[in-house]
């Protein structure tokens, strides 16, 4: 281990351990995440999921940034690619218990209110192989565009409005990256049994273990991104 990655390491656990040592501090951000949870999904992704994305440039390259990287870029869209994570979370929570209950799974919905089952686990499961399988694509897409976006911005904050040209970056994704790595692998091996996991947490719990996932996230698209490089 570099110095580097213990400045890293110690900015990583200066920031975390005051919500595990202290009550007031974890009550607080409790009650706002309860009170405002579509600004603490910004600050959560666009704080770690940069980091997953940092930590696979180190992975990569040996650094945690570099010129053009454009890391603040990188995290205001994060932010705002958590917003629409949390808007799916709510969605897909709500929306396919109801599905499964239209499709004859009486009270789907009390179920995940219950106690650990089978049952639970089933509705948990269908909940996230929706969320994953219908929006999951869409949101790694669109990461990949901006994430090019910035990058032939050379990392500056212009990049953030200035128009993107979508048709010519999507022709220049390497798809059998996208397919075979990204929804192809990280999807059903991944995603899909991490929130099952999730959905089967209570609500506090669900918090921590998301922003937990969102650094993973940042991590798997960056090393995605950086082996769609190797064209």
């Amino acid at each position: 281990m570099k110095t580097k990655d213990f400045k890293v390491l110690l900015a990583v656990a200066i920031i975390l351990l005051p919500f595990f040592i202290s009550d007031t501090v974890y009550n607080f951000y409790a009650k706002f995440n309860a009170e405002h949870g579509m600004i603490t999904s910004f600050l959560k992704f666009a704080l770690l999921a940069t980091l997953g994305e940092s930590i696979g440039l180190r992975i990569r390259t040996g650094n945690y940034n570099h010129r053009g990287f454009g890391l603040l870029p990188r995290a205001i869209v994060w932010g705002f690619i958590g917003l629409t994570i949390k808007l799916a979370f709510i969605i897909f929570a709500t929306g396919v218990p109801i599905f499964l209950e239209y499709l004859g799974l009486s009270n789907a919905t009390a179920i995940m209110k219950d106690s650990l089952s089978l049952k639970k686990v089933l509705v948990a499961f269908s909940i996230s192989a929706m969320m994953n399988i219908i929006y999951a694509p869409v949101m790694m897409t669109f990461h990949k565009i901006t994430d090019a976006h910035i990058t032939k911005n050379n990392g500056k904050f212009i990049a953030l409005v200035r128009p993107i040209h979508f048709g010519e970056i999507l022709s220049d994704v390497n798809w059998n990256v996208q397919w075979n790595f990204v929804f192809a692998k990280t999807i059903p091996f991944f995603w899909i049994p991490a929130h099952t996991i999730t959905f089967l947490l209570p609500p506090d719990f669900q918090v921590l273990f998301a922003a937990l996932l969102s650094v993973a996230l940042g991590l798997i698209l960056a090393i995605a991104s950086l082996k769609g490089s190797k064209k």
